[in-house]
């Protein structure tokens, strides 16, 4: 086979590349391990910024986004008894969507399937072959058949556990990495909205988060160990932490509901620099990771995609590869500044075990300055609605 661009992953990089260049002509196929049931079925929460949300808009498949997306203008922080809310909307102009990730791809799919697209699910034995060529190939096995796909650049949107990033060879490129000392505990709860936004709880016992994924159905969070086991956890105890952690005496109160789903994430940064190699280009998860306290996985994913598709573009309509040339380095500007924030978030609101009792202290001047000082809040709002 042969098409312009192959990518390898049908997450929200992949598929939205692929449309993006489909919308402009270029052709494409997709590549992806897992079936369609499974990538629409695994619930992932997801908050976009306004300049993710216009690109979607922008593409033409954001139209449900905008239907059932929970438009927030704002969020809460919850410490010392009382909560304090940041006025997104009020400080920048702009707003967030809460819309979960495998929704992004449920519309992503569809829209590439109703316009003809070539994304195939289910294969495997993925192998890249002469990335540093201008004719580089992808090989994989499809339905039992073994197939090769020629094509004049590879996008390697498969993940942190993909086969792309090691192909950039270990001596031109340089990883760097956090793993932080404890993990998220989440859950999908049936009930209604315990709040209108989302809720970043710091807590001596750890942090927690209230978000909203649906008029019915809440997503809840709290700080635990990493190595922890989900059997471990029965309903009780979990809401009674959650309890703990997130009522004060204000009078809110935690909504309960039937909690059908259970999951520990470990948390950590990640960055590899840089995020091409000849004809091989990264995006998404495969190049960078950041904790989901900044929210702003997705959102990066959908970044690197934008300046991607738009030296693709350049590069078919001109023949020019500044913006090829220019790709890792501008990518890695916006990445730096997401890892930064998220980082400067998750410490933030996280209790570290080994903290000091003069570290924690430090912790909590540093919350009660954000929320009294409006430059600050500014600049807490800027990172999180990306306005910049």
């Amino acid at each position: 086979m042969r098409t312009q661009v192959a990518i390898i992953g049908a997450g929200p990089a992949g598929l939205l590349l692929s449309h993006l260049l489909h919308l402009q002509g270029i052709e494409s196929i997709v590549l992806e391990m897992r079936s369609r049931a499974d990538i629409e079925a695994t619930i992932r929460a997801g908050v976009l910024e306004q300049g993710s949300m216009d690109i979607l808009n922008e593409a033409g498949v954001g139209e449900r986004m905008q239907r059932e997306g929970a438009l927030h203008h704002g969020f809460e922080f919850a410490f010392g008894g009382q909560r304090h809310r940041v006025d997104l909307t009020e400080l920048t102009g702009q707003s967030i969507t809460v819309y979960p990730q495998h929704e992004v791809i449920i519309d992503l799919v569809a829209a590439r399937l109703a316009a003809g697209g070539d994304v195939r699910f289910e294969v495997s034995e993925v192998a890249l072959h002469d990335i540093d060529s201008a004719q580089p190939s992808v090989t994989f096995v499809h339905a039992g058949q073994g197939a090769s796909i020629e094509a004049d650049f590879v996008i390697g949107a498969d993940g942190f556990h993909g086969v792309s990033r090691p192909m950039i060879p270990a001596g031109t490129r340089e990883d760097f990495q956090r793993v932080y000392p404890f993990g998220w505990f989440g859950i999908l709860v049936e009930s209604a909205p315990s709040s209108d936004e989302l809720i970043y709880a710091q807590h001596e016992r750890g942090f927690a988060l209230v978000s909203t994924r649906s008029p019915s159905v809440q997503r809840l969070y709290f700080q635990c160990d990493p190595h922890d086991k989900v059997d471990n956890w029965s309903d009780d105890r979990i809401w009674s932490e959650l309890h703990a952690r997130l009522e004060h005496n204000d009078g809110w109160k935690l909504k309960e509901g039937k909690i059908f789903q259970k999951g520990i994430i470990g948390m950590r940064s990640f960055v590899c620099a840089p995020m091409r190699h000849g004809r091989l280009f990264l995006a998404g998860d495969a190049a960078h990771i950041v904790p989901p306290t900044g929210a702003k996985g997705m959102n990066l994913a959908i970044s690197d995609v934008r300046v991607l598709s738009q030296a693709l573009v350049a590069f078919y309509k001109t023949g020019g590869e500044d913006g090829l040339n220019a790709y890792s380095e501008t990518a890695l500007k916006r990445v730096w500044r997401a890892e930064y924030f998220s980082w400067w978030m998750t410490r933030l609101l996280h209790t570290f075990d080994d903290a000091s009792p003069f570290e924690r202290r430090i912790q909590r001047a540093e919350l009660e300055n954000v929320v009294a000082s409006r430059a600050l809040r500014t600049a807490l709002a800027e990172n999180y609605v990306g306005a910049f």
